[in-house]
């Protein structure tokens, strides 16, 4: 016969709490009837005790049993206490146990069935012994006349058989006590049932391990972070989303506001936090829209690799630019001598070749990182293409040696976003940037101006911290991931980033070497301030 076992783990708990439940009830109904059994007898002796002391003790009794008729004025007196109290019977007796009443009349006369010798001596006995009705709780107690002599014995006892039909009359409501307690604990397991299929979604044990193995596995072979909150509260974290939120301890994390809270759906939204460039997405969890799985995506090196190569391509088209407008010019210049004008055709030649060189030169010399200098003169061409003016100014020099305070993809990030930052905000009716790089083994100075309004003190800051942009969204001035990339690279190096609105909006960024101490207030004016 095949055994039935429920197959959902809701369905296994509730079984196995159903047969404990019916144990402990069966159980306690059993204790409870053999307590009840107990009882009724203690009940019995004490009751058949009090009754036989009672009488005995009564001067009434012992002056009947030196009456010369003892029978005729007992009977009355015993068989009156034995149906008023519902016990068995009551037996005087002599000293020899004669007997003066009994609840037969016939058996008056006749001698006692029972232990006496101990009643005889002056105590009181309870015993249970067989006599003409059958089992019985019996006590013997001695009767004394006014100068102590024992002068008869007074026995009052209760059948077994009375005892055990009392007590066969309380198995019911034992029973019907038990079997209530049994459905009332059924009814709340079922209940119980109910809500843990619901949290189980039906599944069997077998099920939800299968899955919880599957799970965890999936959980720490994925290559992306992986959050999962609760009601705004990371619930699960795998190892990847701790490395990139930089907390690898097994504590909660914190998660920006943007992330924990909210009912709408983020697609690849890019997030700055410490250094580094996220890409996150959140999709909220249908039956509970407090709730959500969050996937993070490391885009770092990508970005520093995307910026390098922005530069080298901004600095590509320059010279693309560059070599279109110097072959118009040759073409000019070709022009100009077939026509016999040689002298303005040399002198053209040489005013152009002039200032692409001493621009060249200029930052060659001020910058003697190439990378840092490739940089600067894309920017440059692309500040031309867009018709605003890029200056590097002449307090610019930046040694070889500032590579040891920060790393080229830094500076390039540091610079890049600054410069961009500032293209993007100056004023469309004067637009120039002005661009200032001071940096050694010590300490690296980057100032950035430009024509625009600049940003006070809360915008900046929000700026820094708020750290995603979608770009089609925007924040401040657009500028809300450059920023917060610098600021990561400054937080990173124990660096300063500060803002002012001067001649221009200035924004600085200094970093120093861990022993050189900087005085680096928000209201100090920045090298390069001067125009």
């Amino acid at each position: 016969m095949r055994r039935v076992v429920p197959r959902t783990l809701a369905g296994q708990a509730v079984a196995w709490l159903l047969m404990v439940v019916a144990v402990i009830v069966v159980a306690g109904s059993v204790l409870a009837a053999i307590d009840a059994r107990v009882d009724g007898d203690r009940a019995a002796r004490d009751e058949v005790t009090a009754i036989a002391v009672s009488l005995a003790d009564s001067p009434s009794t012992a002056r009947a049993l030196m009456s010369p008729n003892p029978a005729a004025t007992l009977q009355p007196v015993t068989e009156q206490v034995r149906t008023s109290t519902n016990i068995a019977f009551i037996t005087i007796m002599g000293t020899d146990g004669t007997r003066y009443t009994h609840t037969d009349p016939a058996l008056i006369g006749r001698k006692y069935i029972g232990s006496t010798a101990e009643a005889l001596a002056g105590e009181v006995y309870t015993e249970t012994y067989t006599g003409t009705l059958g089992p019985s709780i019996r006590t013997v107690a001695p009767v004394r006349a006014r100068d102590g002599r024992i002068v008869g014995l007074v026995a009052a006892g209760i059948t077994l058989q009375s005892l055990s039909a009392a007590w066969l009359a309380q198995l019911p409501l034992i029973a019907a006590i038990g079997l209530a307690a049994l459905v009332t604990a059924g009814l709340g397991l079922w209940l119980i049932r109910r809500r843990l299929l619901r949290q189980t979604g039906g599944l069997a044990p077998s099920e939800l391990r299968l899955m919880y193995e599957h799970h965890d596995a999936v959980l720490h072979a994925v290559r992306e972070g992986l959050v999962v909150t609760e009601r705004g509260r990371p619930a699960l974290v795998n190892d990847e989303a701790r490395r990139l939120l930089g907390d690898p301890r097994d504590g909660e994390i914190d998660l920006p506001a943007f992330l924990a809270t909210g009912d709408e759906p983020l697609v690849d939204m890019l997030w700055a936090e410490q250094g580094r460039t996220l890409v996150v997405s959140r999709s909220p969890v249908p039956s509970d829209p407090t709730s959500a799985v969050i996937t993070i995506r490391d885009r770092t090196e990508m970005a520093e690799a995307m910026g390098e190569l922005d530069a080298m391509t901004r600095f590509a088209e320059a010279l693309r630019s560059q070599l279109h407008e110097s072959a118009n010019r040759l073409h000019t210049i070709v022009a100009m001598i077939e026509t016999g004008r040689s002298e303005e055709a040399a002198s053209m030649a040489t005013t152009e070749m002039q200032l692409s060189q001493r621009l060249i030169d200029r930052m060659t010399e001020a910058v003697a990182e190439p990378a840092l200098a490739a940089l600067l003169l894309g920017k440059s061409a692309q500040a031309a293409e867009r018709g605003i003016s890029l200056t590097l100014t002449e307090d610019s020099q930046v040694g070889d040696d500032a590579t040891q305070l920060l790393t080229v993809d830094e500076m390039i990030t540091v610079v890049g976003n600054l410069i961009d930052n500032a293209l993007d905000a100056c004023d469309p009716a004067d637009p120039w940037v002005e661009v200032t790089v001071v940096g050694d083994i010590r300490r690296l100075e980057v100032v950035v101006a430009d024509s625009g309004p600049g940003m006070d003190p809360d915008e900046f800051g929000r700026a820094q911290t708020r750290g995603y942009s979608t770009k089609a969204g925007g924040d401040a001035a657009g500028r809300g991931l450059g920023l917060a990339l610098v600021a990561g690279v400054v937080d990173q190096h124990a660096g300063n980033l500060c803002a002012e609105n001067t001649y221009a909006s200035v924004v600085t960024a200094t970093f120093a070497a861990a022993d050189r101490a900087v005085d680096e207030g928000a209201g100090d004016r920045p090298a390069g301030a001067d125009r």
